[in-house]
């Protein structure tokens, strides 16, 4: 007499894995291969990136140099007055753009893209997907991966990497008045003491981070578009998750990139 098998127990609880998490990072994951795959191909949607590219940048530009310049101005007063106590009150300025330009200014970017386009991006396909716009697409043969997906990925990058510019000069400036004006420090002292640390990799590292960035608030946010459900309220539920999700995935992103940084590029002593 054959024995009946057991059924086969789920591990997903015991291996503290919600089956929603895997399935969600999987869908993720097989969207991000579906557009990179689909770059490929043409013809390239140039007009939708451009149109996005100057959404993000419009949105973005002045609260990221805004937040620059107050995180430039508090990182001067506590680099300045730690400085002085040390008797180095003259390398300030390397301090400055090793704290700017290596992490505030990729990681203020990713923020604020995500916070402003990403956010906007998500409603837009979100609301697309419940009025089933992108059902429409699917049976007149455009896929919606090639048409909406990939231009706002080079476009978020794209802005991203501009950006990071911007808030690299917009940090330094601030923590040059905070120095210079109010801590009574000088010019050349502030400005002379950048190469002290500072190397060609940093700017480099600064500018694939905050690409990178913007690659991860892009597929998280056309990944809540794409898959809201359950009307208004959810697409405003899929805007509020994806924002929160790709903070976490940014820090988490940043400090896998740190460390890597740090073991492969050797450092530059004073």
């Amino acid at each position: 007499m054959a024995v009946a098998s057991r059924p086969r127990k789920n591990l997903l609880p015991r291996l503290g894995l919600p089956r929603g998490l895997l399935v969600h990072t999987g869908r993720m994951f097989a969207l991000t291969a579906d557009a990179f795959r689909a770059m490929r191909r043409r013809p390239v949607p140039f007009q939708e990136f451009v149109r996005v590219s100057w959404f993000i940048a419009s949105v973005s530009i002045v609260p990221v140099i805004l937040v620059s310049l107050a995180f430039g101005m508090v990182t001067a007063l506590q680099v300045g007055n730690v400085a002085r106590q040390l008797g180095a009150h003259s390398q300030t300025g390397a301090a400055m753009v090793l704290a700017v330009v290596r992490e505030a200014a990729p990681i203020a970017t990713a923020l604020l893209i995500a916070g402003a386009g990403g956010s906007a991006m998500t409603a837009d396909l979100g609301s697309r997907k419940i009025r089933e716009e992108i059902d429409a697409m699917e049976v007149l043969g455009v896929d919606p991966v090639h048409r909406l997906v990939v231009p706002r990925i080079w476009a978020s990058m794209f802005v991203a990497v501009l950006l990071n510019g911007f808030v690299s000069v917009a940090g330094i400036a601030g923590g040059f008045v905070f120095n210079v004006i109010l801590q009574k420090g000088t010019a050349g002292a502030y400005l002379n003491s950048f190469s002290l640390l500072a190397q060609p990799w940093d700017l480099y590292f600064a500018l694939i981070k905050a690409a990178l960035f913007g690659l991860v608030a892009a597929m998280v946010a056309v990944y809540m578009g794409l898959y809201a459900k359950g009307g208004p309220k959810g697409v405003g539920d899929a805007v509020n998750r994806g924002v929160v999700l790709t903070f976490m995935l940014i820090f988490f992103v940043n400090i896998i990139f740190t460390l890597l940084y740090f073991q492969l590029i050797p450092q530059k002593l004073s």
